[in-house]
């Protein structure tokens, strides 16, 4: 029989009011109430009710609740099909996707509604294949997608690298109408493509789109800097001005990156100025983009003036500031910045680790290097590989191969990177051998070797004096049609150079097709240590006939020709020197001691505050090495001076100066002492009597490679 709903509205109304007050269990009263519902309202008043139930489920995220209510309406009968759809989005607002996805399975239809709000839970879960297959479903059931459709489910597209089908949709999109005449639809495929590493395709897309906003310009621009393609980001912002379209935080963010890549300061610090008269300057992610502009421009000073307006740095911004700074040599400002972002209680990321562990590295600061090394175990980045490759990075440049093929062994994850940090470690501490032993590994391992692999591995041939293996690896390279570059060849003209094959070494110059300077040079330095006089003659008027006046190349003649006592040519040579206004940079050695780097100038035996202590300990130094059988190489001075004063200049070399500073601390463990120059003659044939007096290891990085003396001998095998 017929129900009368009618004469139910006001009892329905009243009741409604009620339960809205009530503070009872919603489960209970939904199981108690909706007979009463049901029997005394039409079914629109039915309907409105149920929507109201649903919200209040929403809020309290009652799954149950939902469950009751749709048991309640099956029991009495009502049509699924008129709330099904707000059944479906409830569940999901609760987060129960599989009661979501059994409520929408047992609906005889379902509204393009329903199908998005599914589409779009899985996308905004990250669970793209889902997405894609309940897509699928919807277009295999004749259901054409709208606009919410198309820009959700590319984005699914890009998550699983579905171009061809992500192709097809977007044919659907133009058959449709909806890629012109809808900038979501617009936006999403920009970013799909851009996503794909077709910028070509989404500025297509772009231009076609009737009505453009910031999001569509913005994708394309990020697009454009994420490829490497800067000029056309900038171009693309230009444009976006013409177009009269207000860019936003990120747009600012994304093209200042394009600035700084292009080294284009000119058009960096115009937008600067857009991005404050538009009221973006404080917004954080325009900032950290701005003091990365600045940095990859070499503008420190205007880099930190843009950190310092950031209230409150993140990770992301500390990270950029860390790196930059390490990138423009300012190393002990980097390390100061990390201690304080550590102060500020903000965690760092693999990146910031890395990026602090290399600013150690460059600068040989093992003790705090290591104290890095215990952060990245607090954090659980030991088996990182970014933060990996940092820490061998810095046990490799402070003299610890062993520690940092340690390091290496842990890594969870082994990539060129890696590897070719490894190699470098053993190709710089003169562990050739091994380093040949871990590139056999990666090709092994199927690993495409690049050309920092290619470098590492003939240094390390290099530096052990393994000349035939390093020709073979050359020749296969040459064969495997690897780009080759001029590094790869001066590394071998000065392998052919130290072993004394200097025509060969000439020969190879001339296959390259434009020899630079640091190849002539090389060979150049080859002569001076086989006091070559002739050849050096002629290889430095060729290189002065590329580059007149170029500093190195006179002063490398100035000594050769001082250390074949040819006297008259030497005061040309600085005569030379001195018309250009030339100068020779000083020779200086640094040693850290307590978490304190010490500086040592040649020649300058007053300017440390122990320089008294340093001097005392020097000469004590001196005549230990003297009874072992230490002369002073007078070759070694390239000034015509009196023997006596041969042997002070000799003695008051940088690198002596730093011994005799840390034997005087009485440091414990290994001497470590970084050197911006080659070590010379005189001084690595006393350090090794040195290693043997005070009977601990001294490591010495010149600008080349490590030297580890032991008891009276080096690990080079007075071999470099």
């Amino acid at each position: 029989m017929r129900r009368d709903y009618n004469g139910g509205l006001i009892a329905f109304s009243r009741y409604l009011r009620l339960f809205a007050t009530r503070t009872w269990s919603l489960e209970s009263s939904i199981n108690s109430q909706f007979r009463l519902l049901c029997i005394t309202c039409d079914s629109l008043t039915t309907t409105h009710t149920f929507s109201q139930l649903l919200r209040q489920c929403i809020d309290e995220k009652s799954i149950s609740g939902i469950k009751n209510i749709q048991a309640q309406m099956l029991k009495s009968g009502f049509p699924v099909e008129l709330t099904g759809s707000k059944l479906v989005d409830a569940s999901l607002k609760c987060g129960e996707i599989g009661y979501a996805r059994q409520v929408f399975d047992g609906m005889p239809e379902r509204h393009i509604v329903t199908w998005n709000s599914l589409i779009a839970y899985f996308i905004k879960h990250r669970r793209s294949k889902e997405a894609v297959d309940m897509y699928r479903l919807m277009i295999t059931n004749n259901v054409l997608p709208d606009e919410y459709t198309l820009s959700s489910v590319f984005k699914a597209f890009t998550d699983l690298s579905l171009e061809k089908e992500a192709q097809r949709s977007h044919g659907l999109a133009v058959i449709l109408g909806l890629e012109v005449s809808n900038v979501f639809v617009g936006s999403a495929l920009v970013d799909m493509y851009v996503k794909f590493g077709k910028t070509r395709e989404a500025k297509l897309v772009l231009d076609r789109v009737e009505e453009k906003d910031v999001v569509l310009i913005t994708a394309l621009i990020v697009g454009y800097s994420q490829k490497g393609e800067d000029s056309e980001a900038v171009k693309a912002f230009q444009s976006m001005l013409v177009e009269k379209v207000q860019p936003n935080e990120y747009t600012y963010a994304s093209v200042l990156i394009s600035c700084g890549n292009l080294k284009d300061i000119g058009n960096g610090k115009l937008i600067h100025g857009l991005m404050v008269k538009s009221g973006f300057e404080s917004a954080l992610a325009s900032q950290t983009s701005l003091l990365t502009m600045y940095l990859r421009c070499s503008l420190v000073d205007d880099s930190l003036r843009a950190f310092q307006c950031i209230k409150y740095p993140n990770q992301v911004t500390w990270t950029s500031l860390i790196s930059g700074l390490v990138q423009n040599g300012r190393e002990e400002m980097a390390l100061i910045e990390f201690r304080k972002m550590m102060r500020d209680s903000v965690k760092p990321n693999s990146f910031t680790l890395s990026s602090a562990l290399r600013g150690c590295s460059n600068l040989a600061m093992f003790e705090e290097g290591r104290q890095i090394h215990g952060i990245v175990s607090k954090y659980g980045f030991d088996r990182d590989k970014y933060a990996g490759s940092g820490l061998i990075d810095l046990y490799g440049k402070c003299g610890c191969s062993d520690m940092a093929r340690l390091v290496f062994d842990t890594l969870s994850e082994v990539d060129v990177i890696s590897l070719n940090t490894m190699i470098y470690s053993y190709a710089q501490n003169g562990f050739g051998r091994e380093a040949l032993e871990l590139f056999e590994r990666m090709i092994n391992l199927g690993l495409q070797p690049n050309d920092v692999t290619v470098l590492s591995v003939l240094l390390a041939c290099n530096n052990s004096g393994l000349v035939e293996e390093g020709c073979e690896l050359f020749e296969s390279f040459r064969k495997d049609n690897i780009m080759l570059t001029n590094d790869h060849y001066a590394c071998m003209v000065d392998m052919f150079g130290r072993a004394g094959r200097l025509e060969e070494a000439e020969m190879l110059i001339t296959e390259v097709i434009n020899p630079d300077l640091v190849l002539w040079r090389t060979l150049l330095s080859a002569c001076k240590v086989h006091r070559k006089v002739e050849m050096a003659e002629r290889i430095t008027r060729k290189i002065l006939e590329m580059s007149p006046g170029d500093e190195g190349t006179l002063i490398l003649m100035s000594n050769l020709y001082a250390s074949t006592g040819k006297w008259n040519r030497v005061i040309e040579m600085k005569s030379k020197m001195k018309e250009m206004k030339l100068k020779k940079n000083p020779a200086m050695s640094w040693v850290e001691i307590d978490k304190e780097t010490h500086t040592f100038m040649a020649g300058d035996l007053f300017s440390h505050p122990n320089s008294e202590q340093i001097l005392e300990k020097l000469e004590e130094l001196i005549k230990n090495a003297k009874d072992l059988g230490y002369v002073e190489d007078k070759s070694c001075v390239f000034q015509d001076m009196e023997e006596t004063a041969k042997e002070r200049s000799l003695h008051q070399h940088s690198e002596k100066l730093a011994i005799a500073f840390a034997v005087w601390r009485n440091v414990g463990g290994s001497i470590r002492i970084l050197k911006n120059l080659r070590v010379c003659v005189d001084c690595h044939s006393w350090i090794k009597l040195v290693s043997r007096v005070i009977k601990r290891e001294i490591i010495c990085r010149d600008s080349k490679r490590f030297h580890h003396f032991r008891d009276g001998s080096c690990s080079c095998g007075d071999y470099w």
